[in-house]
Order: C-alpha cells, then structure tokens, then sequence
C-alpha cells in the first residue's frame, strides 16, 4: 500500500442494482475524473455527464459524478466518485478505465478508512465502530456502533487521557518540594484523591463492557435438556423454519445446529444441542453430547427443555439453566406429573401454545441483561484490554508512597499511553492490521 497512490473501488454492493457508486481517493483524483467526465462540478455537487473510456471515446455510462477536494473528504485526501447505472458490464468497463491511469490501482480492504484514520479524519475508537455499523444486523448493534462511530465514545476517553496527564504534570511539579515538610504529602493525597476518581469511572466502564461485547458479537441461547424432549422442535418453532430435523426416535440430534435470531434488537444465537444422557447409543452421540455440555458452559443463557413423558427430564442436574421449560403440555392429563412451580413456562411446539410467552420471557430476560448498550463506552475486547492495563497501572500508581513520586509518574505516564491506544493517539501500527481487515474493498 503506498500512500501516493490514488485508489479506486466499488462502494455499493456487487451485483445487478440500479445504482453502483464508484469511489477515488488520492492525488490523481481530478485528473483521472476529468479523463472520464469533461470538466470537474463544483466541489460536493452532483452533476450529469456523460462518462467515457479516455482512451478510445467510448461512451460507457450517463451518471452522476461529484468532486471533493481535500481536506473536506471522507480520506483527507482529494476524492471523487461516480454514481452509474448497476450493470455488471458498466462497472467493469469503467473501472478497466480507471486502472489504465498510471499510479491509479483498486483499493485493499479498508484502505479507505486507513487513509481517513492516518489522516486525522477518524480516530482508532470512530473507525472500529464504523466497521461494526457496516456488520450490524440489529437495532442495538446499530445504536451501540454509532455511538463509537459519532465520537461520543472518543469524547470520553480523550478526557480520561487528559486527567492523566494533568495529574502527571502535577506530580512532576510536586517533586520540586519535595523537601519542604509536609508539601509533599499533602499534595499527594490530593493527586491520590483524583486517580481514585478517575479509578471509578474507569472500573465502571470495564464491568459494562462484557454487556457491550455480547450485544456486538450475539447472545449464546443453548436449548438444554434430555433427548426427546422437543429441543429441535423448539428451535425449529423460534427459527419459523425446518432448520433442525425432528423425530421421535432419542438421540436424533446428533450435533449442535444453530440459528440467527433479533431479539427485540438483540443479536441472539440460539443452538439446539444433542439431548444429555448416560447410555448414549455409539462414539457419535457420545462427541455429541460432549460438545452439548461444550455448548453449556459457555453459553449466556441456559433453556432446560423437559417435558412429561421423557421420566427424570424435568431435573437438569448439575446443569445450571436460566429458563425451565415444559414441552407437550397438549399431552392428555394423565401423562402429566412431577408438577413444578407457577413460574415455569408450558409450551407446545406442536398447537404452538406458549411459544410467543416464552418468547416474550427470554425478551424480557436478554433486556435486562443486555439492554442498557447505549450507556457503554468499551465495546471490544481490545478496548477493555487496554482500560484493565490502565485500572493496574493506576492501582500501582496508589501504591507508591511519598518518596517515590517519580515513580508514580511513571505509572501515571504509562497508564496515559494505554489511554491513547484506545483512540490511536499513540503507535498503533500492531492493531491496524487486525481492524482495518474487516472492512470491504471500498471502505
């Protein structure tokens, strides 16, 4: 990647449309839209032209073209973009015309939004929330991204670095009294008191950062129980579709099968597993049932499905569930027994009766849990990584005693550096190959 180039890529999606949007970004930019389409509009206008191959006149497209000149560009850099008609063949002839300019070349992933982070446009924390926009699939995944992406986010940490380095400069400042009685304690106690201050925020930011990186990366829903007791029907019921085979024969479910469910706009997983049991029938629903209590431990939340014609299912054991279910309660009376308490659920995958209060329960249950995504700042595990090495470096920091001043600010000067790692304020060059991978070629 080489930062003279002007690069060039399709924005909107591949395929047939009616409109596919074609995007430059670099030095070459008003040349090679000049080449293409006569005389440049008036920077951030659309203007109709007519869009011809520069070398042999031919004209390819009637589209929409706009210029924007730097600084005021999504890269920083100069820009233009052409809106065409979404035909395969149009797109194709146009953008061999841009690849026949001289230092002109098709964009990497994420080189666009490389370019807008290494030219101050957006910052590391604006960046991996447009990339989690572009893969939101629910409302809370949408509100949680903008949030990051907006700068609101950015806002936040911006001042936790700058209390740190304020509080730095204060210990430094400090340290020329350090013989004078008393000056010294005093002041530190009152340098103590504000990273203590600073401690709490921080430490808060970290315990609802595990909510944010569920509702970014999808709740694990497993459908637990013994085998035969209606788990696939289950999920087949949740999902309104065949997606798992039902039979009565035990031990059907040989592996984990599982769905992609919106929860009142939270991503859910919701996996149906092998039914638990001793006397499993050969090696395949042993590794079956194996990776069912896999699936268990590491799931959010936990549905035992029992149901009264399956003898002992109503007793998860050592599994520890989040909801109870009673499948087949269209089953006659007499076959009903071990009566358990007024708030377990009763559902039918069968008559369908009870499927939409279960839903409504688990609804209900995820809100609570993961529904207040708007108030967290740390949405990824490497921002939670870098807040949690800031939270010990300050505890370090606590730790020092009058005398050793200069070591506390050193603590406090590290704890400031992982600080800025969050919004790229310092090198970062290890993380950007990591988060600039995860967008298309035209972002």
């Amino acid at each position: 990647m080489t930062a003279i180039d002007t690069i060039f890529a399709l924005s909107s999606g591949a395929g047939r449309s009616a409109v596919a949007v074609i995007r430059m970004s670099g030095p070459a930019s008003a040349a090679v839209l000049s080449s293409l389409s006569g005389a440049l509009p008036n920077p951030r206008d659309l203007a109709l032209r007519s869009v011809r191959d520069p070398s042999s006149g031919e004209l390819l497209d009637k589209a929409l073209v706009a210029w924007l000149p730097a600084p005021r560009s999504f890269t920083g850099e100069d820009c233009a973009e052409l809106h065409l008609h979404g035909s395969a063949a149009i797109v194709s002839a146009v953008m061999a015309a841009l690849s026949s300019h001289p230092g002109v070349r098709p964009a990497e992933h994420g080189e666009f939004t490389r370019r807008a982070f290494l030219n101050g446009k957006m910052d590391l924390v604006e960046v991996e929330g447009l990339a989690d926009l572009l893969e939101a699939r629910t409302s809370n995944q949408r509100r949680q991204a903008f949030r990051q992406m907006s700068g609101l986010a950015s806002h936040v940490f911006d001042a936790w670095r700058n209390q740190l380095l304020l509080i730095r400069a204060d210990i430094e400042a400090v340290v020329d009294f350090v013989d004078e009685p008393g000056v010294a304690d005093e002041a530190a106690h009152g340098i103590d008191s504000r990273i203590h201050a600073l401690l709490g925020e921080l430490t808060e930011a970290v315990d609802r950062s595990s909510t944010a990186e569920v509702v970014r990366d999808g709740v694990r829903v497993v459908l637990a129980g013994l085998p035969n007791t209606g788990k696939s029907s289950l999920l087949n019921a949740l999902a309104r579709r065949e997606a798992a085979i039902v039979s009565d024969i035990p031990g059907t479910t040989r592996d984990t099968i599982e769905v992609s469910l919106d929860v009142r706009g939270i991503p859910v997983f919701l996996t149906d597993t092998a039914g638990l049991r001793a006397d499993a029938a050969d090696k395949v629903e042993q590794e079956g049932i194996r990776r069912s209590r896999q699936h268990i431990s590491d799931a959010d939340v936990v549905v035992w499905v029992w149901s009264s014609d399956v003898t002992g299912s109503e007793d998860p054991g050592t599994v520890r569930s989040h909801i109870t279910v009673r499948n087949k309660c269209d089953l006659q009376s007499g076959l009903i027994r071990n009566e358990r308490p007024e708030d377990e659920l009763r559902i039918s995958t069968r008559t369908g009766g009870g499927i939409r209060e279960f839903l409504e329960h688990l609804e209900a249950l995820l809100q609570h849990r993961y529904g207040d995504v708007e108030s967290a700042l740390l949405v990824s595990a490497r921002q939670t990584t870098v807040a949690r090495n800031s939270i010990r470096l300050l505890n370090d920091a606590l730790l020092r005693s009058s005398d050793q001043l200069e070591l506390k600010a050193e603590d406090i000067r590290c704890a400031s550096e992982e600080i800025g790692r969050l919004t790229g304020k310092i090198d970062v060059e290890e993380w950007l190959g990591a988060i600039f991978s995860r967008f298309c070629i035209g972002k």
